[in-house]
Parts: structure tokens; sequence; C-alpha cells
């Protein structure tokens, strides 16, 4: 498994990153990312012999303080934005098509447990278009696991019927969800997932439902990485893991991400 960084447009430089020993990442686009083709002449140069594997897409609004704001706001789900976050999508399917980038990804929020329901139509609906968008420029759509339980973003796979639709399977998400064991999870998404993150995280508080678990620097959470990764290699996974710290202050966020670097290499 090649060793990579999450890093954001706007906030981290190529250099940066660079220098943190990684020659691979997926790059986060956030809503104030303005697509135009200076921009994708800017990322080119900038990006020089650096390989993207992926470009993340974040949608204006997104907040993840707790659950109830998760399904008030992230990805697909929330009807009133559905629309505009499938055109920004597109223009970011397009963005990573003129870097040849071959995969982009997103969150897409937690889809209903029924399968009839409107909106798990129609956000059923906007994958598979933004899919088939995706398809014109060689790349793969990633889905970001974490709202629901490994089995019912499969089973969504599934009644997507795009072969082009993966997951970018990240463990700590599971556990800061409170949605699943990370390597039984993995083993039941292990022949769909194209990426994975290294990041690390603890349990939601038993005494308050409804709020999420708190991201922990990597091996200090309960996901249990070196156990993981075992599960990992065992299944035969040869992609690329790339380390996410998502914490405000940025010179401790470089420090996590270059010390789970340094265990990773340790572990892999």
């Amino acid at each position: 498994m090649e060793i990579g960084v999450m890093f954001w447009a706007g906030r981290d430089r190529v250099d940066q990153i660079r220098s943190l020993g990684v020659q691979c990442g997926q790059l986060g686009i956030g809503p104030a990312i303005e697509l135009s083709r200076d921009c994708s002449d800017d990322w080119r140069a900038a990006l020089g012999d650096f390989r993207v594997v992926t470009v993340f897409c974040a949608y204006a609004g997104e907040s993840y303080i707790d659950m109830a704001a998760v399904d008030a706001t992230v990805g697909f789900v929330p009807a009133s934005t559905r629309a505009a976050r499938e055109r920004r999508t597109l223009e970011v399917s397009d963005f990573a098509g003129s870097l040849r980038v071959p995969a982009i990804a997103c969150h897409l929020g937690r889809i209903p447990d029924d399968r009839t329901d409107s909106d798990y139509l129609a956000v059923r609906d906007a994958v598979r278009r933004i899919c088939d968008h995706a398809a014109g420029h060689g790349q793969t759509l990633a889905l970001e696991t974490g709202p629901e339980p490994a089995e019912d973003l499969l089973r969504f796979l599934e009644d997507t019927g795009r072969g082009n639709l993966k997951i970018n399977f990240d463990p700590a998400n599971m556990i800061l969800y409170g949605t699943g064991d990370p390597i039984e999870a993995f083993k039941i998404l292990a022949p769909h997932v194209v990426s994975i993150h290294a990041k690390d995280g603890d349990l939601p508080p038993r005494n308050y439902p409804g709020l999420l678990g708190t991201e922990r620097p990597l091996g200090e959470g309960s996901v249990g990485i070196e156990k993981f990764l075992e599960a990992v290699q065992q299944a035969g996974y040869d992609g690329t893991i790339h380390v996410e710290r998502e914490i405000e202050n940025q010179a401790h966020r470089l420090r996590d991400i270059r010390e789970a670097i340094l265990l990773l290499r340790r572990l892999t």
C-alpha cells in the first residue's frame, strides 16, 4: 500500500505535503474554490510529478456537529441543496479530468433505510447521473463510509447499478458515527474499496444520543489501526492509504499527519 495524505485546496500547499515524505494524495475541494481553467493550470503546475489519486468534493453548508446536522446538511440527502450539489460534483469531475485524476469522491449523507422512499430514489438517481458523467473522464466515484452500516451502503451500491461507483473506506467514521466495527465493515465492502483513509477516533458518548465521536491522532483512538491494517492486507488490498486529520490548528494537524505516516510505515 502506498501512503499518501488527504489535503485541501486553500489550506495546504503541495510543498508542505511533499515535505511529509509522500508522493501521492487526495485533494479536497471546498465550496469556496472556483474551478476555472486558470485553477486547473495552477494546480497542474504546482503538482508537477506529485500524484493526486482522488479529488474530494465538499459542499457549502455541510455540518458535522451532530447527527441532526449531518442529516440536515450533508451530501445529497437534503432535497433543497441536491441539485446544486450535483452540479458542483460534475464541475469537480471536470476539474479532476483536466488533471487526469482517476477518481472523485464525496460524502453521500445518511440515506433512508426505506428503498422506496422518495429521497432514497432521488439520491440514487443523482448518483447514477454523476457516475455516468465521471465515466466520460474514465473516473470512479467513491462514496465515503460513515453514517450508515456497511450493509446499507453495499445495498445502495447494488441498487445504483454503476460499475464505477466505489468506496473510500474511512475506518474512523464507522467509530465516530457508531455504525459498526471497522474491520467487519471493511470485509463487507472490500471488493468495492478503491481508497482508504488512515484516521482514528473514539465512539460517541453513551449518555448523549445524537452526538458524534471524537477524532484522535492515528493510533490513539478506538479503530485499532494495527489490526485494521492486518485485515486490509489479508483482503489483498493494494491501493493507496491516505492519512486524514481534520483539526483547526494547522501546526498540530501537520505534526499529527507526519507522526501518522511514520506509524503506518512501521506497521506496513
